[in-house]
């Protein structure tokens, strides 16, 4: 009797086990299956990276002081358009600021959460602010030769997250980083067109973006 009960006990175990093998099985199967069909959307339709265009920047303040530092206030106007037409885009904390030979100059200004669906254009026109900004000697020599000369590259820098949206399905973050070119033209040379206190120059400069 006891002989009969403990192989009554050792098959019970061994069912215990296959079912417990074969639910995993199953729940590994469903789950390699879910990454497949995600995995081939995202083949099939090849996100494309969004573009960005910097249309304008008027400049307000541009000024060197002793020793070495930078103060500069301006108003920028950004496009970007998703150009998938089956894909979304969620743009996250976006950070915005200018830079002068690869050094930031003013603060960055957080640009507003936005989606864009397919197709879609958004345009930000945020102010960038840096008050009394140390910079290097080399650098300070190299604006007071620029500004001599009539002629000052900025760049405008866009730094954040943004995530892929195909159906109901939203994929992880994604760093984005954007590089805009400003070229200003000063004193005799300015091509620009005053509004206000400031100078607004047309700028229409295509940006680069890495994803």
């Amino acid at each position: 009797m006891f002989c009969k009960e403990v192989e009554d006990c050792g098959h019970h175990h061994h069912h215990e086990n296959k079912r417990h093998r074969y639910i995993f099985i199953g729940i590994l199967a469903f789950i390699i299956t879910i990454l497949v069909v995600i995995f081939l959307v995202w083949i099939i339709l090849q996100p494309h990276k969004p573009r960005f265009i910097l249309e304008d920047t008027t400049i307000y303040g541009l000024n060197l002081s002793d020793p070495n530092f930078l103060s500069s206030n301006m108003q920028v106007t950004i496009a970007t358009k998703n150009p998938n037409d089956k894909v979304g885009i969620f743009y996250e904390k976006l950070d915005i600021y200018a830079s002068y030979h690869n050094q930031q100059i003013t603060l960055a200004t957080e640009l507003p959460t936005t989606y864009q669906g397919h197709n879609d254009f958004s345009v930000w026109s945020p102010f960038l602010n840096g008050n009394v900004v140390p910079v290097s000697q080399s650098l300070a020599v190299s604006l007071s030769q620029d500004v001599n000369a009539g002629f000052v590259l900025l760049n405008v820098k866009i730094n954040g997250n943004l995530k892929w949206k195909v159906g109901s399905w939203l994929s992880g973050k994604y760093r984005i980083f954007v590089n805009c070119p400003a070229y200003i033209t000063l004193g005799s040379q300015s091509n620009g067109i005053n509004v206000g206190t400031g100078i607004k120059y047309q700028i229409v400069q295509h940006c680069h973006v890495d994803v």
